[in-house]
């Protein structure tokens, strides 16, 4: 490999490994999703699960137990039931996306989360990358993430804290059963998928995603923003492939085979899924919604807009509150960035509404939109008015501003593609790191930093931060971007190649509606993204956690794009006192 690292097995054990491991079969292209009717499926709500329970009227903490099992599920009328990997209470109750979770703000949730799946995977996956491997290959390593979840280490889902079926297999950093959410942070909207080591798009793939709502009624009541569980609705958008029996297509030969067998660098399916359907409808009334949309694909941006021109109304970005709403025609959205908004459908003059969906894949220089993937579902509108008592304020729930005078530090984080002789990628780092080396991201807790992500690649790469809370300045487009890489690829080091010189060219802020406190932030290429990183609570002058977050393992920053993540876009954090 041209970073001199050493494949862990001799190539030809790799091979037979990849097939025997996952049970690959034979590759057979991926069906014509042209085939299949859009709009045919009705949009499920997804089951819920509280995370507190009422002991004479006062919430108290719950303990859930949540499994993980292999299950049959059906997608599309038209299609055979797919075999997935599904979140639930038991296999019968186990649905993809899992059930959604709702805590409330300050009440402890704790929750066992079990391995219930087979031996074998569904999908190919790739030794070659650094993967959970469990002894003799038995089982399928899975760990737990809350994105967007302010958590002690041990429950915050770190990579290297899998576990097999019955906790047979453990990871290195494993170290306990049960989770502790303790809901302390900001109202808002998370959400919790897979993080294993090097599987964590496999995983992903196969079905392992779920919503996680934290609400603060004593704060929120007052918004009057839609709050009728039928006109508050989350909305889980992946996409995927399929083969005609039904099951998932993932492409079982890697661009660079000879190096990684499977590995690709980005996963892209054709199919949009909302909620478990593909293209799903629903029927609604003239009044207003509130969505909460998670993007849980794999690599895939979606640049959102109504075909009617109905609009959104921003309240929320990720896991955060606006200070305003913001009004949009259309809005982009990276892998794991949430948007929370309102539509309102009385202003609607057809009795229909397709959301549609815009982004070049891989974005933002890649294909153009297809007949399939440009659809995501159709809302149906019913004639008839009704009375809507519910509002979008003037003003919503107020956080300290992001500003850079209140910094402690700045730090300098650039993202390579490194590639093999044809051209074609071979893995992706941070600072020109691999994940296992020595931890160079020390914040201190309680603090701020400034984090100049510097952005060396063609690809636009969603950063997500686990613990800290993000709010970008401005992103610079490098000038001399070609001398500039050289330099880097050579030196490593932003200060000995003048990234202040080469950060000179056109600037722009961040929109309106991203200019708050997030989780992710969409890094552009061949540009400087200066952004806020806070590492304490946004809504409380208390700047400690309520846990030591300088416990073992720590936590990790990393892209967003799966692909990249696990192969490895991904570097550790420890927080220090």
């Amino acid at each position: 490999m041209g970073d001199g690292r050493r494949l862990p097995f001799p190539l030809p054990c790799l091979l037979l490994c990849v097939s025997l491991i996952a049970g690959v079969r034979t590759e057979e292209a991926p069906m014509d999703t042209s085939r299949l009717s859009k709009f045919v499926d009705h949009l499920p709500d997804m089951p819920k699960l509280h995370g507190y329970e009422l002991v004479d009227g006062v919430p108290k903490p719950r303990s859930l137990v949540i499994g993980m099992y292999s299950i049959l599920w059906k997608f599309h009328r038209d299609l055979p039931p797919t075999r997935v990997f599904a979140y639930g209470r038991s296999k019968s109750k186990a649905t993809v996306p899992g059930p959604t979770i709702e805590s409330l703000h300050r009440v402890d949730t704790f929750v066992t989360w079990r391995n219930h799946l087979p031996s074998k995977h569904i999908l190919p996956w790739d030794p070659t990358i650094p993967t959970a491997i469990p002894p003799r290959m038995k089982g399928i390593p899975t760990v737990v993430h809350l994105h967007g979840g302010i958590l002690e280490p041990q429950s915050d889902g770190h990579a290297d804290s899998w576990f097999t079926a019955r906790f047979q297999s453990r990871g290195p950093t494993w170290t306990k059963k049960k989770y502790h959410y303790p809901n302390n942070q900001q109202p808002g909207n998370l959400w919790y998928h897979d993080h294993a080591m090097g599987l964590t798009r496999v995983n992903l793939l196969a079905g392992l995603v779920g919503a996680y709502v934290i609400r603060h009624p004593e704060v929120e009541s007052s918004l009057g923003l839609p709050s009728a569980p039928e006109f508050d609705r989350t909305l889980v958008v992946f996409d995927r492939s399929f083969r005609a029996d039904g099951s998932i297509y993932m492409n079982s030969t890697g661009n660079n085979p000879s190096i990684h067998p499977q590995w690709q660098p980005e996963y892209f399916g054709d199919a949009i899924i909302v909620n478990g359907k593909a293209w799903p409808y629903l029927v609604v009334q003239r009044r207003k919604y509130r969505f909460r949309i998670i993007n849980a694909s794999n690599a895939r941006f979606f640049k959102f807009f109504f075909t009617n021109g109905l609009g959104f109304v921003h309240v929320g970005s990720d896991s955060a509150y606006l200070r305003s709403p913001v009004y949009v025609n259309e809005t982009l959205l990276a892998p794991s960035e949430i948007a929370d908004i309102v539509v309102d459908f009385s202003g609607s003059k057809s009795d229909e509404a397709i959301l549609a969906n815009g982004a070049a894949y891989p974005y933002p220089s890649g294909d153009p939109v297809n007949e399939a993937n440009s659809k995501v579902m159709k809302f149906i509108i019913r004639e008839e008015r009704v009375v809507d008592s519910s509002r979008v304020p003037g003003k919503l729930i107020e956080y300290p501003l992001a500003d850079v005078s209140q910094a402690t530090r700045t730090r300098y984080i650039t993202m390579y593609e490194y590639t093999s002789p044809t051209d074609e990628p071979t893995h992706l780092y941070i600072n020109g790191r691999a994940y296992e080396e020595r931890v160079t991201e020390t914040p201190r807790e309680g603090t701020t930093e400034v984090w100049e992500v510097i952005n060396l690649t063609e690809d636009n790469h969603p950063l997500h931060i686990h613990l800290g809370l993000l709010a970008v300045v401005k992103q610079t487009e490098i000038v001399g971007l070609e001398e500039f890489k050289a330099c880097m690829e050579r030196r490593n080091n932003a200060r000995v190649c003048h990234v202040e010189r080469h950060a000179s060219g056109r600037r722009s802020e961040a929109e309106e509606h991203e200019r708050g406190w997030k989780n992710v932030y969409k890094v552009m290429p061949g540009h400087v993204t200066t952004m806020l990183v806070r590492f304490s609570y946004i809504h409380s002058a208390n700047s400690s956690y309520s846990f030591d977050p300088t416990a073992e393992p720590g936590y990790v920053y990393h892209c967003h794009i799966l692909d990249h993540e696990d192969n490895v876009m991904m570097r550790p954090l420890k927080i220090i006192r």
